[in-house]
């Protein structure tokens, strides 16, 4: 949905944003895609990923734009009493406040959770993003998504003997770390039905790291091995790995027999599927070396679009590998609106889909501070005291210079 209509399955929902980067901001866009109300609350140097580029467009940059749309942007410093104050304003009658500052940071500023917040506002769902979680060996460290990829174990399942362990080229861990948030503090409101009450909600990049080692952790806890790069291949099934054709490259990703037998017929090579060698998936594994000769060779006859096409439609799962402006071009993201535009802005979709309360994109991402006034006159501030605010460096209609 493209249109500037409000509401959706989340209409009414109020979050106050304190995150920053990507795992927080993707989590509270998903939010408000679903008719939150998120009003980003940003430190007096601004979201740091509102320079993280290029490219840049009308003042934004396309990592920030890319995950802060359908938000409202205010300028507050946080570590001022009067900014505390403001801070709290905002919180009256709201669901839920996400940061993920590092860990001790509010309690060093004197709006910890447990000592301030859950007292003041015992419904207020608290959701923390962190690197590693506030203990442990590792709490408190502070932890980007290639780091949280190293240190879970994620880059060294990734790539091939010939590339070494690999980072994953898209930040999965920040992402899903979002996701993983974005689901804790929907459970937390459910609860709250129940219980009246609020709750904190922790969610870690290096935790969410580790879920995410499926199937390599699963075969190693019953297998005891560790687990070896295999590349595109999966480490369960064959034929599973992305192979060339005559035009373009394809990923086949055939899972069980029915499948296999197919994939033989549309290669041309019906005897594939009585070969001792291939009849089971446990069979294709043993023998995937030769397999894959088998079906490099017949590929070389073949496109990938026109096989993968076929298979699809035969339903055995195989894919063209696409670049990403094909995709952004691609007829079937057109028709499920995974490219939207509004007001020049051109983003990614919304892929959760709603039978009677759709998301939308209502309003582009927010340049810095630009609705600060609004809000400050909402919380019953007059322009005087707006302006006071700003003067004072409590409030910030524009980022402040770092400091030297």
């Amino acid at each position: 949905m493209t249109d500037k209509q409000t509401g959706g399955a989340l209409a009414g929902f109020r979050v106050i944003d304190l995150t920053r980067v990507l795992g927080g901001p993707f989590c509270t866009q998903l939010l408000s895609d679903h008719g939150a109300e998120v009003i980003k609350v940003e430190p007096p140097q601004g979201d740091e990923v509102r320079d993280w580029g290029p490219p840049f467009k009308d003042g934004l940059s396309a990592y920030f734009s890319g995950v802060n749309r359908n938000k409202r942007s205010v300028g507050l410093d946080l570590r001022t009493t009067r900014g505390q104050e403001i801070l709290f304003q905002l919180l009256e009658g709201a669901d839920v406040m996400i940061d993920n500052s590092k860990s001790g940071s509010l309690e060093k500023w004197g709006i910890g959770y447990e000592d301030i917040l859950a007292k003041r506002f015992p419904r207020l769902i608290y959701c923390s993003i962190t690197g590693f979680g506030a203990d442990g060996p590792f709490g408190g460290f502070p932890g980007y998504d290639a780091v949280a990829q190293a240190l879970s174990g994620q880059i060294s399942v990734n790539g091939s003997p010939e590339t070494g362990p690999t980072r994953i080229g898209v930040p999965i861990i920040d992402l899903a770390t979002g996701l993983y948030a974005s689901i804790g503090i929907l459970m937390a409101a459910e609860e709250r039905h129940h219980s009246g009450l609020g709750q904190r909600v922790d969610a870690s990049l290096f935790d969410t790291g580790v879920a995410l080692l499926h199937p390599q952790a699963a075969n190693y806890f019953m297998s005891g091995k560790a687990p070896v790069l295999t590349g595109n291949s999966h480490p369960n099934i064959s034929p599973y790995e992305q192979y060339p054709t005559k035009q373009g490259r394809l990923f086949l990703a055939i899972g069980n027999d029915r499948q296999f037998r197919l994939l033989a017929e549309v290669l041309g090579q019906p005897e594939w599927a009585s070969d001792p060698r291939f009849l089971h998936n446990s069979d294709r594994v043993e023998h995937r070396g030769a397999l894959n000769a088998l079906i490099i060779a017949a590929l070389r006859e073949h496109t990938a679009a026109a096989v993968s096409a076929t298979l699809l439609s035969k339903g055995a799962p195989a894919g063209a590998v696409l670049t990403i402006p094909e995709v952004a071009e691609h007829p079937h993201t057109r028709h499920r609106e995974m490219v939207v535009e509004l007001d020049g802005y051109r983003g990614t979709g919304i892929p959760i889909k709603m039978g009677r309360t759709p998301g939308s994109i209502h309003s582009t991402p927010p340049h810095y501070g630009s609705a600060t006034r609004d809000i400050l006159a909402g919380l019953g501030y007059d322009r005087g005291q707006v302006d006071d605010l700003i003067a004072d460096g409590v409030a910030f209609t524009e980022r402040a210079k770092p400091p030297a």
